[in-house]
């Protein structure tokens, strides 16, 4: 029958679970110890457990079997030896702790937990485990790897890693680290390049497979979710094949194990980050592991193997080895067994044991019918159910003021900190730890970094770069790569009117309406206001040409006021040739109304002005046509028709016309008048300042009539043209109205076609062209004879019929 390699009777006795393997390792070992050394130190003192003891049995499982036999043993109770002393006294323990493995853990702790016997780990850390209906009995001092999975994920997407190779063992353990860390990693923004998996035991292909992806991936950050000897094996194949420059992180099966520089690839391993549980000192262990000796458990065969290993000697006699001469001791030994430096898993050990003790403690402690689980009366022999029932309800502080209590599913709290490997010497790697992460705290204060240096893979300082992409420059945006990871992308610039201001933007943002976006796509900037004016060269030049037509008008008034009683100025009404020359240096002027910033007043004048000011020149005209023609029919004998259109009848029609076009203004400006407005639709980078028309009816009413004014003064004109006066005026006004009406049939189409401030332009220009006409056809000849010919000013001259 299988019998513990450690063991000590007690009033109450714990069972230990380990895996101390050939070859022995050094840290399952100083588990045992440990469980021993806090045992003892709690049966020394008074304030726990006082007047009773703990014993232990501790097995040295090794493989899966062998596990599930040594739990079998601890459950049963079964002695070597039964007679009548101890067959009355139960021998089953009151709780176990181990293993350090997930899936032996699971394995005997879903049978174990049909006993109602409490199993506490102190390394299980499959997310797994914390199902209650499968493991009713488990608990556990070390994190849940539900929480260790998503730190990591919080790791990687802190340094900026979006592009991560996964690796795991086939065991529990790899596989749910790795799948919750995966999840997790992919909330988080982060691509998985691959997941691979395999274990110690798989054919050279399988491994050699793994290594192959490794070697021709894209992914230079690596997270390995498996034990030291995963680890250890491929790190070796990736050394042999020259695989270098890979930034591992670590779980916390492996990332402090002391046995890594055990493997012929480990310095590769040189600046790998994981989380692992924070280190601790556990008072006087040191000492007690020092004087560790055979002797204490002389029945223990492990123990002695181990301590001929340790100092290459036999406690017995064996041909051609030294024989062991009692001299030797621990602490003269360098092992990893007596290092007390860096406790972190032992600490959870000893953390296992108090928490069992303060379970016996508080259930020793209950009083007649107030059991807190089943309300019945204390019993004087304690059972492991009741020892389940109170480890729920554990609360207490070690020594360094840490807390221990398990969660509704057994877990303990899960703070980790976070460590670098460093510097490695032949046998040992430096553990350096740059950083905490405290998943009881709120979400953004959970992961808090250190200020101190991180040696990165190679020894590097930089932080290493492991995208799939590289980041999208503000200014761009992402667009997926088509049948790859959302990782995988090109960096496509915003179109014109849009930006991204933000690295790796997913969609460019539209600027407002009266913004552009720059050159380099990352800022909206205020549109450029676009309208004529006065400063720029065309606002100048039409400004001098509208300033010298007012200045010409002027110029001519005052040679006509100057030769009023000349009969070339009397001989068509002087007086509408004054009111025409005023008209027409208004119709100059106005023009000026179209230049500058637009404003609510200049975009109501500017319309009205023109219209009116036009109207006001062409029925003068149209005026001073009728009377030509009025003129030549009162030549004839025994017409009587200039009473009909005398001065009076003159200055009316002027008024009525003009009369009528200011009713037509008023009406639109108080229907619809028009109004600044910035257009945005015409250019996509600058806005036009312009006047909206507001209704268009409006203005088109207003140049309809100006043009059937235009139109009607033309034809009167054209039948008077040929008229046999030796200054035949209305062949002058013919081929002004000619040039006058050309013009503003021209205008109607360059008018809708023009963008922006040419629009105004081309109004302006037909202003002044159609001004200009008037002028220069009505009163340059005049004016040459006036000032050239003055023996042509006769009131005989003018009345002189023309020879044929």
């Amino acid at each position: 029958m299988l019998q513990p390699e450690l063991s000590k009777e007690g009033e109450f006795n714990i069972g230990g679970i380990f895996n101390f393997r050939t070859g022995f390792s050094y840290r399952e070992i100083q588990f045992a110890f440990t469980t021993i050394f806090a045992i003892e130190e709690i049966n020394k003192k008074a304030n726990i457990l006082p007047n009773h003891t703990l014993g232990y049995k501790i097995y040295n499982a090794c493989g899966f079997p062998n596990i599930i036999e040594s739990a079998i043993a601890l459950t049963n109770g079964q002695r070597p030896i039964i007679n009548e002393i101890n067959c009355t006294k139960a021998d089953t323990v009151h709780a176990i702790i181990g293993n350090s493995a997930s899936t032996p853990t699971m394995g005997f702790a879903r049978i174990i937990g049909r006993f109602n016997i409490p199993v506490v780990s102190h390394f299980a850390t499959c997310a797994c485990l914390s199902n209650r209906k499968e493991y009713p009995s488990f608990f556990r001092t070390i994190p849940s790897d539900f929480y260790q999975s998503r730190a990591l994920a919080q790791l990687v997407k802190y340094f900026g890693w979006t592009w991560v190779g996964a690796i795991s063992n086939k065991y529990d353990y790899g596989i749910n680290g790795i799948s919750t860390f995966i999840i997790a990693a992919q909330e988080e923004g982060v691509c998985i390049e691959y997941w691979e998996s395999f274990t110690s035991t798989d054919s050279a292909s399988s491994v050699a497979r793994t290594v192959n992806i490794i070697k021709h991936s894209t992914a230079k950050v690596i997270m390995a979710f498996m034990s030291h000897v995963e680890i250890k094996l491929l790190v070796d194949l990736l050394f042999k094949q020259n695989i270098t420059g890979l930034q591992w992180i670590g779980s916390d099966a492996w990332i402090t194990d002391n046995t890594l520089t055990e493997s012929l690839g480990h310095t590769a391993l040189i600046g790998s980050v994981g989380f692992t549980v924070p280190r601790a000192q556990i008072p006087k262990l040191g000492p007690f592991l020092q004087d560790v000796n055979p002797t204490q458990f002389p029945n223990s065969m492990f123990l002695k193997e181990f301590w001929e290993s340790v100092f290459n000697c036999s406690l017995v006699s064996k041909a051609g080895q030294r024989r062991c001469n009692g001299s030797e001791h621990l602490k003269n030994a360098n092992t990893f067994f007596t290092d007390v430096s860096d406790l972190r898993f032992t600490n959870n050990v000893y953390k296992a044991v108090y928490a069992i003790a303060h379970a016996l403690h508080n259930l020793l402690l209950c009083e007649e019918n107030k059991d807190p689980f089943n309300n019945a009366t204390c019993t004087r022999h304690i059972q492991p159910w009741q020892v389940l029932h109170y480890l729920q309800t554990v609360n207490f502080s070690m020594g360094g003021g840490e807390n221990v209590f398990f969660d509704d599913n057994g877990d303990s709290p899960a703070r980790y900190e976070l460590i670098n490997l460093q510097r490695a010497t032949k046998s040992t790697m430096e553990v350096v730890t740059i950083g905490y992460y405290d998943a009881t705290r709120p979400k953004d204060q959970k992961f808090v970094m250190n200020d101190v240096n991180i040696v990165w893979a190679g020894g590097r300082q930089k932080v290493p770069v492991s995208v799939c992409s590289e980041h999208c420059s503000p200014g761009t945006r992402k667009a997926l790569q088509k049948g790859r990871a959302v990782c995988c992308y090109d960096c496509i610039p915003c179109p014109p009117g849009a930006i991204s201001n933000t690295t790796d933007a997913s969609d460019c943002l539209k600027c407002p309406i009266e913004y552009w976006s720059n050159q380099r796509g990352d800022i909206c900037i205020k549109k450029e206001v676009e309208f004529l004016s006065y400063t720029e060269i065309m606002g100048l030049i039409l400004t001098f040409c509208s300033l010298l037509g007012t200045f010409l008008a002027s110029i001519i008034f005052a040679v006509f006021f100057h030769h009023r009683q000349t009969p070339i100025v009397r001989a068509n009404n002087s007086e509408l040739s004054f009111l025409l020359l005023f008209s027409l240096a208004l119709c100059f002027l106005c023009s000026l109304t179209f230049i500058g910033q637009p404003s609510e007043w200049s975009c109501m004048l500017r319309h009205t002005a023109f219209g009116i000011t036009f109207v006001l020149c062409i029925s003068c005209v149209l005026g001073k046509t009728i009377v030509v023609l009025m003129a030549f029919r009162a030549t004839l004998p025994g017409s009587n028709v200039m009473k009909w259109f005398g001065p009076p009848q003159q200055r009316l029609s002027v008024l009525a016309f003009t009369l009528i076009q200011v009713i037509i203004c008023v009406v639109w400006l108080t229907i619809s008048p028009p109004f600044p407005y910035l257009n945005t639709d015409y250019y996509q980078e600058k806005v036009i300042l312009e006047c909206n028309l507001g209704s268009a009816i409006g203005f088109w009413a207003v140049l309809g009539y100006i043009g059937i004014l235009a139109g009607l003064c033309f034809v009167l004109a054209f039948l008077a043209r040929k008229l046999p006066d030796n200054f035949n005026e209305a062949k002058f006004i013919t081929f002004s109205m000619l040039i006058f009406c050309t013009v503003w049939v021209t205008f109607i189409p360059a008018y809708v076609s023009s963008p922006g401030k040419f629009t105004v332009a081309v109004e302006i220009f037909a202003i002044l062209a159609s001004s200009s006409s008037l002028l220069f056809c009505i009163f340059i000849p005049k004016c040459y004879i006036i000032l050239f010919r003055p023996d042509e000013n006769t009131k005989k001259h003018l009345m002189g019929k023309i020879s044929h």
